[in-house]
């Protein structure tokens, strides 16, 4: 692996591991869930070679950082107030920040909450959209199916599971959500009881754009960090709408991008249509890419792709 500049900033209360690398203009990388911030290690030296200073942290509770106890601190006001620390600490009025799956929803409520430093936003995999509370963490909304945000509500639980065998978990999950599995596979039907991984399959190798060496990094930051802070993350969800009535009717008015594979489960959310729903909430979206044979894990599947992408809309800012 790539020897990179780490460095522990002190932000909102907390310490987040962060790789900082160049100068420029500041652009901040958003892991998501189960990631952290080597999620990001193909698109850092374009972007340092472009001309800007990018800063990949390990989100709270990820990796090397910080991991507070209580579920609540994982709120996204909190999470929001970590990225404008880290531009704090770095010495920026402004910058662009792009988030990944869960790191997402914190990029575009960045925009929202912070808008006079947010110069511009991308958002990879999901799609801005106003979540009502309750909607995706009640099971009475799934019958008698399993549905993985409810499993993951109750605290402990999918912890021992994924915490069990934390390389077997990894490596389902990294398989299953990207453009390699087989189609609907991430959505097979099965009972409100059943576990995360219960009926996945576990590959007999890994896909191209995965080594074991990567594998092995991800073990490793996992076993510092275990899940429970990740999970929190999900816990929440309903916490979220409640902190943030203000922005029922919000716009994102900065600069924006849209990056999914578009084998990516998360489109296909609530019947699909996410991505064109984007157009009410987002009002200077400059880009929907869509890039084929890609699925999650967009910008470890297709980097060359999504560098060009990320690389064409900074130079229109």
């Amino acid at each position: 692996m790539k020897a990179r500049n780490f460095q522990f900033i002190h932000t909102n209360g907390i310490r987040l591991r962060t790789v900082v690398e160049g100068k420029g203009p500041l652009v901040i990388l958003l892991h998501g869930f189960p990631q952290c911030w080597y999620l990001w290690r193909h698109q850092i030296d374009p972007l340092v070679e472009a001309g800007f200073q990018v800063a990949v942290p390990d989100q709270r509770g990820y990796g090397g950082s910080d991991r507070p106890e209580p579920i609540e601190a994982y709120n996204i006001i909190e999470l929001t107030n970590d990225v404008v620390g880290l531009a704090d600490a770095l010495g920026h009025k402004q910058f662009v920040v792009v988030g990944h799956d869960w790191g997402a929803p914190v990029a575009w409520h960045t925009a929202l909450l912070h808008p006079e430093r947010t110069r511009a936003v991308v958002g990879m995999s999901v799609p801005y959209t106003r979540w009502r509370a309750g909607t995706m963490t009640r099971q009475e909304n799934f019958g008698d199916n399993f549905w993985y945000i409810v499993y993951f509500q109750r605290p402990g639980v999918a912890e021992a599971e994924l915490e069990a065998d934390i390389r077997k978990s990894l490596r389902i999950i990294y398989f299953v959500a990207s453009g390699d599995a087989p189609e609907g596979i991430w959505f097979i039907q099965k009972p409100a009881t059943a576990k995360l991984l219960d009926g996945l399959p576990d590959p007999e190798r890994l896909p191209a754009w995965l080594t074991e060496e990567d594998l092995d990094y991800y073990v490793a930051q996992y076993q510092q960090s275990g899940f429970r802070g990740p999970l929190n993350w999900y816990r929440n969800i309903d916490r979220n709408a409640e902190l943030t009535p203000h922005l029922e009717n919000a716009k994102i008015e900065q600069p924006s991008l849209f990056i999914a594979g578009k084998k990516d489960l998360v489109l296909s959310y609530g019947g699909g249509g996410l991505v064109e729903e984007m157009d009410r909430w987002v009002t200077n979206l400059r880009g929907k890419v869509l890039i084929d044979g890609a699925g999650h894990w967009v910008q470890m599947e297709r980097p060359a792709e999504v560098n060009q992408a990320l690389l064409g809309f900074l130079r229109t800012l």
